[in-house]
């Protein structure tokens, strides 16, 4: 019964998710193709502005490519496990999804910001989990720092050097959305900050 209730089925349900949809996408069309993301709710900054708000969240089920989406899953196959058992599946699944659509909306916020100083912002079309598994480790990260650096098997340095070269990694490469990444991982430990409260110690 222990086990059965310590299982992480939010996260594996997320992780259905997202291979259910990549399936899907490969075999209407190509998901390395970006003006076949554009149309199936990839995010694009201008049609964001013009309404088409669900971008902001259905974009984060969405993968440029088999390697795209692998990689983004077993991160969050690691991470998940751990932060759902620590703030519960309720709390997580709200948490992962608010990581996710927050790291968007970070995204908009420059674009908007950037246009407002007279520059052109780099209209690219975008999409992955990215952004909400960085949340996932922000949010990681401070459930171990609360739990005086450590929780199960993990250590603070662990999650940090992860998140540290994660986006070391992410900002080599210039196809990658480092602005969401790095505004996942910010959101995610503040959020965490708002919803974890660390067990109590039974007398």
């Amino acid at each position: 019964m222990e086990q059965r209730k310590n299982e992480a089925y939010v996260t594996w349900g997320l992780i259905g998710i997202n291979v259910v949809y990549f399936l899907y996408l490969d075999w209407v069309g190509s998901p390395e193709d970006p003006v076949f993301m554009l149309e199936h709710g990839a995010m694009f900054v201008p049609y964001v502005l013009a309404g088409e708000y669900f971008r902001l969240l259905l974009s984060i089920f969405m993968h440029f490519g088999i390697s795209h989406l692998v990689n983004n899953m077993l991160v969050l196959f690691v991470l998940g496990n751990y932060l759902e058992r620590a703030m519960g599946r309720v709390k997580y699944l709200l948490f992962y999804l608010a990581c996710g659509i927050g790291a968007n909306l970070v995204s908009v916020a420059y674009d908007l910001c950037l246009t407002s100083m007279g520059r052109m912002p780099d209209a690219a079309v975008s999409a992955g989990a990215s952004g909400a598994i960085f949340g996932v480790a922000g949010g990681l990260l401070y459930v171990v720092m609360a739990n005086r650096g450590r929780l199960e098997d993990l250590q603070v340095k662990q999650v940090g050097l992860m998140i540290i070269l994660s986006l070391y990694l992410g900002f080599r490469s210039v196809e990658t959305d480092n602005l969401a990444h790095v505004a996942g991982a910010v959101i995610g430990f503040i959020l965490a900050a708002l919803l974890y409260r660390r067990p109590q110690k039974k007398q």
